[in-house]
């Protein structure tokens, strides 16, 4: 089964913010995503409200319950009280946490495992235990020993970050050699009994590449990309060539 694909609306909202309007509206783009088949919208509300802002939070839940109740709702975010408190509200589909510096422009690197095993432990327990599915932001070169860390915290899926792997749209021989370790880490975590998904830069020219070296692989979550395909495509088309892309 191909993965699912979850459209990332930061960018939307991003530029939604450089101007004091309400266009180009979130929920109604997202909408348009949903409704060329999208599976579910992602969302990475920071504290300084920069892209996502608070307010967008409860509004794209009450979008997926209202027209589309078949999709999922992901939050990502780093575990403060103040996202914990926000995803308890706001019940998502998923949380996957990230170990971002609120200063960071972007998410660049995933958990070390081991060294934060107990804090992770404790904040997945408490989002399991609200009925929320976890994921954690992972490195594409995770040993064993980071794995089993992760898999120890109770979370049920990794989300590989990609980022590396994007960055090499214009080396080939790179970019398989970055897709390799993303296979290795993504089939460590598969035989652990974690779920796996992937993002960060990857775009229609780089997927097919990824999905032949994890075709197990659970969802993709895609945010910069597809807003930059639609303003050429338009949305419903850009949503359309991502989920062929998928197979």
């Amino acid at each position: 089964m191909p993965a699912k694909l979850s459209v990332n609306v930061n960018a939307i909202a991003q530029l939604r913010n450089r101007r004091d309007l309400p266009w180009p509206s979130v929920t109604g783009l997202g909408r348009i995503a949903l409704q060329a088949g999208a599976h579910g919208l992602t969302v990475h509300p920071r504290p300084d409200e920069r892209h996502i802002r608070r307010s967008d939070v409860p509004m794209l839940r009450a979008l997926i319950d209202d027209e589309f109740p078949a999709a999922e709702y992901n939050i990502e975010g780093y575990p403060t009280d103040d996202f914990l408190a926000l995803v308890e509200e706001c019940q998502p589909n998923q949380v996957t946490l990230v170990p971002d510096d609120p200063s960071q422009a972007t998410s660049d690197h995933g958990w070390d495992f081991i060294a934060n095993a107990s804090f992770l432990a404790t904040t997945v327990a408490r989002l399991k235990k609200g009925g929320m599915r976890v994921s954690l932001f992972c490195d594409p070169d995770a040993t064993p020993e980071q794995i089993a860390a992760a898999r120890a915290t109770g979370a049920d899926r990794i989300e590989i970050y990609t980022g590396p792997y994007g960055a090499c749209f214009d080396d080939p021989a790179k970019a398989t050699r970055e897709a390799e370790k993303c296979r290795i880490t993504a089939e460590r975590a598969r035989d652990a009994g974690l779920a796996v998904n992937a993002g960060h830069d990857l775009t229609v020219a780089n997927l097919p590449e990824l999905a032949r070296a994890i075709p197990f692989l659970a969802e993709v979550s895609i945010g910069h990309a597809i807003t930059a395909d639609a303003l050429e495509f338009g949305m419903a088309e850009t949503v359309k060539r991502f989920l062929r892309t998928l197979g």
